[in-house]
């Protein structure tokens, strides 16, 4: 079915040195050809670059512009198309698209150039969410991960498991075929081995997640602890600049203050809160509970304590009205200058009976006036968050993706059914029925089971002109 031609500026919007715009689907480049009067772009070979006015119907010239074609298949969307590399003014491209639209192009959709790209064969559906994870990277782990996933790494692991058990599907449906005869092709104590491999490889995929997601998303890092305990100082210091107000009036702090840094290429998104106590007013209280808030549904902890003003069973209750079995927690005894005896063992030693375990590296003594071990600091943060790796390595499969690690536990729940069945002897038709939604719950990542639905939630997301 011949596509629409479509366009859309693939440039940012505002002032630029260049922008961009594209056209994509079959007849593209007759449609400009009118208007750029310097070669007949209807016989110019494909992959070539040219320059010359563009002009409008009138013969007014919009713009001395470079034109780039592409003819199918040996494009971006696996269709002809053209990009016109312009001056970056807004005027001059409204004018090219509206040129565009008068010719007979409409206006592109959100990803729907992307959405080609897959619908062309040209990308995967795991490849094109990464192109969008690729334009939204702030970080080096961030483009990592997303360039991993577009170069394959996440549709080539998908694909080698789904050919596994494919093979094995195909056994399971063949003795359907022949269940009268009562036999028996496919190897039972085989496939229950293959189903155990593929779920460790789905544990390792889903496991990644928890660190893909968070250096996607950035890793939501709460700073709490009892008012004057030296949050905001903490939060300056890491920051390297005056970003909260400090004062030694306790509740200064009302509100959460969020801002970003980078450590060891991982974002890491800063809240500083309203110090723990029995509120003396309204306001101060509605801060408190938006601190057990963000300590709710952050990703990592820094619980900050004065070491003069904090004995260790205040230590202890507050952290237990902090803690969450998931939450990450880092102790940072703060104001050491102030009573540099202070040890790890007069707060975590034998009388402590809290909910957290706290590993003596998650105890960092400093002095946040000065900046003192906040070296160290950062490195914890970065280590907690790559589980010690130091980094994401560039070969390593690391999932990112909401909706890839929703199919793949969806999977497994299926693999699970399916080695649940092989040993308690249940009857095939359940077993190959088990395989097949674990095979579909796959084949969701790569594309190769879609709907609709699916593509348009999908591609929803994306930035029009990609």
């Amino acid at each position: 079915m011949k596509q629409d031609i479509i366009i859309a500026t693939a440039t940012p919007s505002g002032e630029g040195a260049i922008g961009v715009v594209r056209l994509s689907g079959a007849g593209c480049i007759e449609l400009i050809d009118p208007y750029f009067p310097a070669r007949e772009l209807a016989s110019t070979p494909a992959r070539r670059v040219l320059y010359g006015p563009l002009v409008d119907p009138a013969g007014e010239i919009i713009d001395e512009v470079v034109l780039t074609l592409y003819r199918a298949p040996a494009s971006y969307t696996g269709e002809d198309s053209v990009e016109i590399s312009c001056h970056g003014s807004p005027y001059i491209l409204q004018r090219i698209i509206r040129l565009g639209n008068e010719a007979g192009a409409r206006p592109a959709g959100p990803g729907e150039f992307s959405q080609r790209a897959f619908l062309n064969g040209k990308l995967d559906l795991s490849q094109a969410e990464a192109v969008a994870d690729l334009i939204a990277s702030r970080s080096a782990a961030a483009h990592r991960i997303a360039l991993g996933q577009l170069r394959g790494g996440v549709s080539n692991e998908i694909a080698e498991l789904r050919t596994k058990l494919v093979d094995f599907a195909s056994l399971i449906e063949l003795e359907l075929d022949f269940g009268e005869e009562d036999v028996e092709f496919a190897d039972r104590n085989q496939l229950g081995d293959l189903v155990a491999t593929i779920r460790s490889r789905i544990e390792a995929l889903t496991t990644s997640f928890r660190l893909g997601n968070a250096i996607k998303e950035g890793v939501s890092t709460v700073i709490a602890g009892r008012p004057n305990a030296g949050k905001s100082t903490l939060l300056n210091a890491l920051l390297n600049e005056d970003r909260a107000i400090v004062s030694n009036i306790p509740g200064t702090t009302r509100d959460t203050i969020e801002a970003g840094i980078n450590i060891g290429g991982i974002p890491f998104r800063l809240i500083d809160t309203a110090g723990i106590r029995d509120a003396s007013d309204t306001i101060e209280a509605m801060g408190v509970e938006r601190t057990l808030q963000q300590v709710a549904v952050g990703h990592l902890l820094l619980y900050v304590f004065d070491v003069i003003e904090t004995d260790p069973d205040t230590l202890a209750a507050d952290l237990d009205r902090l803690y969450r079995e998931d939450l990450e927690l880092i102790v940072v005894a703060n104001k050491m200058d102030l009573n540099p005896y202070t040890k790890y063992e007069h707060y975590f030693g034998e009388r402590y009976t809290g909910k957290w375990t706290v590993p003596r590296e998650r105890w960092i003594p400093m002095i946040a006036s000065e900046r003192s071990n906040l070296d160290y600091l950062r490195e914890t943060l970065a280590r907690i968050v790559t589980g010690g790796r130091g980094g994401v390595d560039a070969q390593e499969i690391i999932l990112s993706n909401a909706r890839h690690y929703d199919a793949l536990r969806r999977a497994d729940q299926a693999l699970e059914r399916v080695a649940t069945g092989l040993a308690s002897g249940l009857s095939q038709d359940f077993v190959a029925m088990d395989i097949r939604q674990s095979l579909r719950d796959l084949g969701e990542i790569t594309g190769e089971i879609t709907t609709d639905d699916l593509l348009g939630n999908i591609f929803s997301n994306f930035c029009i002109g990609k």
